[in-house]
């Protein structure tokens, strides 16, 4: 049976952040695998003796992006990483969007302010600021026309560490129908979950925030399902995704569905409200470890 590592950041045991970490892990050895859950910047890792590594839970990496994706690039050398290196470049840095407009994907709109460019916010809608390279809600921050001091403030001190950011209109939709996860795995989809919505008012951009309120299983509706796979069709070189998430909110538009990122590198799967798809994750990670 094949050898596997699951990357992360705290690969110590229970209890875990990434409450997927444990139940993976008894699911592969179960099924007779090697599987270790392994820090993704262990100096004294031998990535080679593995015949996949799966990166999990590397929750950090948006804080240490070019450490992060230096390391996905000598791992893909010594041995099969999923997900391949160019897509983990791709999608680490938000800017993506642009890409997947570009293709005629709908996606919440968006403008990009790197740091030397004017602080050109809203005037006239509500408006959030986050930046290119996060997970969690760091650094992401909701705004009325009003609010332009604070936001302001925020991107002078996103821009003084180097980050880009991001401005979107606030997608009211949200509030009232939450946002839609669809979780892919082995090229098909696993389950989809909703959350509702992260960013309270008035709350302050470097604070910290519950990144899944109110998680709950999810049944896609058709256009849902329909968006996320044109967004993973648009993924530059169509590449083999072992694992992918969609994460959707509605348009302003009734019945219009977009896009609002992609997860790529190391998405929470959920699977503690999904118990049933264990089961389907483990043997599509068996199935690439073994070249299939």
């Amino acid at each position: 049976m094949p050898r596997v590592a699951l990357a992360t950041y705290d690969p110590r045991p229970e209890p875990h952040l990434d409450r997927d970490l444990p139940v993976l892990l008894a699911a592969l050895r179960g099924a007779g695998a090697g599987a270790d859950a392994v820090s993704w910047d262990d100096p004294e890792a031998d990535w080679s003796a593995y015949d996949l590594v799966v990166i999990r839970s590397t929750w950090d990496y948006s804080w240490r992006a070019a450490e992060f994706l230096a390391w996905a690039e000598r791992c893909g050398r010594v041995t099969r990483l999923a997900n391949p290196p160019a897509v983990v470049r791709w999608s680490t840095d938000k800017r993506y969007l642009g890409d997947l407009a570009a293709a005629g994907v709908p996606v919440v709109p968006t403008r990009f302010l790197a740091p030397g460019d004017p602080a050109d916010l809203p005037e006239d809608h509500e408006y959030v600021v986050k930046p290119t390279s996060g997970a969690g809600a760091r650094y992401a921050a909701r705004y009325l026309p009003e609010d332009g001091g604070a936001a302001r403030a925020q991107l002078a001190r996103m821009h003084a560490e180097g980050l880009t950011a991001m401005v979107q209109p606030y997608m009211r939709g949200i509030d009232a129908g939450g946002e839609r996860a669809l979780q892919f795995f082995g090229g098909r989809l696993l389950h989809a979950s909703r959350k509702g919505a992260v960013l309270a008012p008035g709350t302050a951009y470097d604070a910290k925030k519950v990144p899944h309120p109110g998680l709950e299983r999810w049944t896609p509706r058709p256009a849902e399902r329909a968006v996320a796979e044109r967004a993973l069709a648009a993924v530059p070189g169509a590449p083999e995704l072992l694992y992918a998430r969609v994460d959707l909110v509605d348009g302003d538009e009734p019945g219009e569905v977009r896009v609002m990122e992609l997860e790529l590198v190391e998405p929470n799967l959920f699977l503690f409200l999904h118990p049933g798809s264990v089961d389907t994750v483990r043997d599509a990670i068996l199935a690439a470890a073994a070249g299939r």
